[in-house]
């Protein structure tokens, strides 16, 4: 998958979880997705290519940089908890939406109980 589609569709996927909130805090050519006031998505562009940084725990982070090319530490983000996924063949849907999700899920797990809670209440509508 190249760049502008690797943005769009994890942005499509982000969008799609429950109260996610995308935002421009950095500029226009740089969105955001959080939920409830943390990010779990940021997409933006290092010398002219676009890339998609996603939390990650640093275990799944290093084997993700093992095993694909194009996934690098976070860019701008704690190296440790964050990748950024670039261009590269390697590079599919399922991937996309898998990482997407999990980053969702972990960022989900550091939210106060109350705040899981009216998650809980809105999935549930």
């Amino acid at each position: 998958m190249q760049g502008k589609e690797i943005q769009q569709y994890a942005l499509q996927i982000a969008t799609g979880t429950a109260l996610a909130e995308l935002c421009y805090p950095f500029g226009d050519d740089i969105p955001v997705v959080k939920i409830m006031g943390k990010v779990f998505l940021l997409t933006s562009s290092k010398d002219g290519e676009i890339f998609v940084n996603l939390k990650v725990t640093p275990e799944h982070g290093d084997m993700l940089r093992d095993i694909y090319s194009s996934i690098h530490t976070g860019y701008h983000m704690n190296k440790r908890h964050w990748i950024s996924i670039y261009s590269g063949d390697q590079i599919s849907k399922e991937l996309i939406e898998d990482l997407v999700l999990n980053s969702y899920a972990l960022v989900v797990q550091t939210l106060t109980k109350a705040q899981k809670q009216a998650l809980a209440i809105h999935s549930s509508l």
